[in-house]
């Protein structure tokens, strides 16, 4: 799992998020006719999230979800003649209680990517979906699957989600779709933990990186859950598209195996006093933030101060300096 120090906190993430898709593919911002956030909760005691550009995670207390955690923000650019097309047909949403159309199975997606608080939620959800189209008698679902998930054919509405029996067979009848069309969007989301808003493309960011050559052409189903009572499920069709904007460039952009291994390890100590830190922290005012930011990645945005009026300046680290002087970059008051 992955977490960030102290001089780091949830704007400063999304700014340097936002600030690097920017550069890396020389965009002016004022061609940015829209701007959209989606986030968690705030830490600010007056500004909005899109104030801030703000993606967050929740700090839980100890126990169970710690080791889970994770921490991370991303930044996406919409526009035309994309690589990345969103199927407007296939949408569907937990809060229609049934959607006319053609049917659609697991056999129409090439991958299937899911919000990923942990890696075993998206093993039992593909394997649900697997178990959906033994009940429709759909072609995705071969003669040994069939004989060994029809002892659950009879379980009526909510039996099914509290077998456990069927939550074993479906995972073990799943497995070779799993490996085929959900394993290459899992290193991500395995790598750093449950990054909340994030997680789904950040697991979307490791099917590009891992088949952005087998990508063209192919149709991605994604799965969206927050921590609220919406789901969605949408279709994205892929092309290689355009330098700077294809398949194949996006992947060397992010770059996620050389992100992936310029992490720094830490025991789990220290991560808890990192985490105590930033508890105590919660809420204060009127303090300034370590200068040491020798850890950070150049161009990573860091928290400096925050003042008696609870505002935070944040600078911006550059070049390979271990030692990052106070910078003008207020929260916008």
């Amino acid at each position: 799992m992955a977490f960030c120090t102290e001089v780091e906190d949830v704007i400063s993430m999304s700014l340097t998020a936002v600030t690097s898709l920017l550069e890396k593919y020389t965009i002016d911002p004022k061609q940015i006719g829209r701007f959209e956030v989606g986030s968690e909760t705030v830490i600010d005691k007056s500004k909005s999230i899109k104030t801030f550009l703000m993606q967050i995670f929740e700090v839980y207390a100890e126990g169970p979800a710690r080791p889970t955690g994770g921490a991370a923000a991303i930044a996406m650019l919409v526009g035309p003649d994309a690589p990345i097309v969103f199927e407007s047909k296939f949408r569907g949403s937990h809060m229609y209680e049934k959607l006319e159309g053609k049917q659609f199975s697991i056999s129409d997606a090439d991958y299937i990517v899911f919000h990923s608080p942990y890696n075993k939620l998206v093993q039992k959800s593909f394997a649900r979906l697997l178990f959906n189209d033994f009940m429709r008698n759909a072609s995705s679902v071969d003669d040994i699957a069939k004989e060994k998930l029809s002892p659950f054919s009879n379980l009526i509405g909510d039996e099914s989600y509290h077998s456990r029996d069927l939550e074993k067979v479906s995972q073990q009848v799943s497995k070779s779709l799993y490996d085929a069309k959900v394993q290459p969007t899992t290193l991500i989301p395995k790598q750093v933990g449950n990054m909340y808003t994030t997680s789904l493309y950040a697991a979307f960011a490791s099917l590009i990186h891992n088949k952005h050559s087998e990508l063209a052409g192919k149709r991605v189903i994604l799965f969206s859950y927050g921590s609220g009572l919406t789901s969605t499920m949408f279709s994205l069709r892929l092309h290689e598209g355009q330098h700077p904007f294809s398949l194949s460039n996006i992947a060397t952009v992010m770059n996620v195996a050389g992100k992936l291994k310029w992490r720094h390890e830490f025991p789990p100590e220290k991560f808890v006093q990192t985490m105590k830190l930033m508890e105590h922290r919660y809420g204060a005012k009127d303090f300034v933030m370590s200068k040491d930011c020798g850890l950070l990645s150049p161009g990573t945005y860091y928290l400096t101060e925050v003042d008696s009026m609870y505002r935070r300046f944040y600078s911006k680290k550059d070049g390979d300096y271990t030692v990052c002087e106070n910078g003008s970059l207020a929260n916008g008051h």
